[in-house]
């Protein structure tokens, strides 16, 4: 397959002006030459790496629409639970497609739970359906754990605390049966051996510490070793799993991954908003990649991480919307924005520059998610390119200037104007190359409508739980 970009100016990431417009030639779904523009572009358009999601969750809508709105993890998390299962091929088609539209060729979806009624690798195999004819890179980590279902900690306090219906929908809803850690592994080796390909990649998805136990964190940790294969996990998301770690881990709960032997480049560490110096160090020296997530963090009101330490420190950080986007939109453009206005430094201080940043998140997100290469836009490379419309962009157009500081300042997903990987086209013309996103998004809505009504019992329930969980969280949470 080969194809031409015409007339675009490549973004710099090493803070030198942009040159003229060039034209790529693409030939096998790499970059094979770069020239001078043959002609002058109608319009300007500006070249720069793919975006990589590299922490998400492939949710089909927000949960704000069922209520999670203005909650902290804990208890957003539970609410949840008013989400029916729906079909996960027609859950995934959005959410690839959205993730697309925002400006990312790579997506992690961090698989935390099967809608059924299929079997897992049915299920998954619906999944890897949608991510190919959106088109987009994937990497499908599936999510493992065995305790604290409900709450971190013992959660039989709570459950007493709560009216006999309410408790035996609680519990009915989240205290179902585990798999052994076997056939934790087993399945994810399972849909591995059914889904992978060179553009869907699968690893193993432990949800977190206070969500995993010693034994299953360990049994992750000697697969990964014995296959290759990369792990995706949760870390001191929030100042309640801080606590946690505290009283479980009391040498420390990274020191603890490291003595489990999941610390190493394999693995991929989402939040770390609650990291501590020692613990980044331990981090840096793994060389382990923390996909921050501005956006959710302050949607869930869970704090600003210390990405601008964890890079003085060494760490490879990479860039995610976790499905909560500032507005709701799974923007990466704006993500990478609002990553740089918080990390970037104050002042007459920088901690990592526009170009340095753009670029690392690139290059972290693709190893993180398995991708090919660092992303750069050179010959030889996977064109894997995101277009942004530069006249747009540069809406006053009343003197030079330099696209970097357009890009920003002010760049969103509406400025999308093509978003190619391995040189096929997933967005042209700012639209979706292949799927109808608004139909797909139109039936979820629907589906979502028609099954409600099954969430009746929870949606009373939650009345006293949601209390109850603040009061478990701000009591101290019993015994770890």
């Amino acid at each position: 397959m080969s194809a031409t970009i015409s007339g675009v100016i490549l973004l710099p990431t090493d803070g030198a002006p942009a040159g003229p417009p060039v034209d790529l030639a693409i030939e096998d779904g790499v970059i094979a030459a770069i020239a001078p523009a043959a002609s002058a572009p109608e319009r300007r358009l500006l070249a720069l790496p793919a975006l990589v999601n590299a922490h998400d969750h492939c949710r089909p809508l927000s949960p704000t629409s069922f209520g999670a709105a203005a909650k902290p993890l804990e208890t957003w998390l539970l609410r949840l639970a008013a989400m029916p299962p729906i079909d996960p091929y027609l859950g995934a088609l959005a959410a690839f497609g959205r993730a697309a539209r925002g400006g990312a060729g790579s997506v992690m979806a961090h698989y935390t739970r099967f809608h059924g009624p299929m079997s897992p690798v049915e299920e998954a195999c619906a999944v890897a359906r949608a991510a190919e004819e959106v088109g987009v890179r994937v990497a499908f980590a599936v999510f493992l754990r065995n305790r604290n279902p409900l709450v971190y900690g013992d959660d039989a306090a709570l459950l007493a605390a709560l009216p006999d219906a309410a408790r035996a929908t609680i519990a009915a809803t989240f205290h179902g049966t585990m798999p052994s850690v076997e056939d934790q592994i087993a399945r994810v080796e399972a849909i591995a051996e059914a889904v992978e390909s060179p553009s869907f990649t699968v690893q193993f998805g432990p949800n977190g510490p206070q969500w995993c136990s010693d034994a299953l964190l360990a049994a992750i940790a000697e697969r990964s070793r014995a296959t290759g294969r990369r792990v995706h996990m949760h870390l001191l998301e929030t100042r309640y799993q801080r606590a946690f770690a505290d009283r479980a881990y009391p040498e420390g709960v990274v020191e603890r991954l490291k003595t489990l032997g999941l610390l190493s480049p394999r693995l991929t560490l989402a939040h770390c908003v609650y990291a501590r110096a020692e613990e980044l160090d331990l981090i840096a020296a793994s060389g382990a990649v923390i996909a921050t997530n501005p956006s959710s963090n302050l949607h869930l009101a869970s704090g600003v991480a210390p990405i601008g330490e964890a890079i003085r420190r060494g760490c490879r950080v990479a860039l995610g919307v976790d499905a909560s986007a500032f507005d709701e939109d799974d923007d990466i453009v704006r993500e990478l924005r609002l990553g740089h206005f918080l990390h970037g430094g104050w002042g007459f201080e920088p901690v990592v520059t526009r170009g340095d940043w753009l670029a690392g998140a690139v290059a972290n997100g693709r190893f993180a998610n398995g991708a090919p290469g660092d992303g750069a836009l050179t010959i030889g490379a996977p064109a894997d390119i995101l277009i942004l419309d530069l006249d747009r962009l540069d809406r006053d157009a009343v003197m030079p200037v330099e696209p970097v500081d357009l890009v920003f300042a002010r760049a969103t997903a509406p400025h999308v104007d093509r978003l190619m990987v391995a040189g096929k086209d997933v967005v042209r013309d700012g639209k979706l190359a292949s799927v109808e996103l608004d139909a797909a998004e139109a039936a979820l809505r629907q589906a979502y409508r028609d099954k409600i009504g099954s969430r009746a019992a929870f949606l009373d329930a939650w009345r006293d739980l949601e209390p109850a969980a603040i009061a478990h969280y701000r009591g101290g949470f019993g015994c770890c």
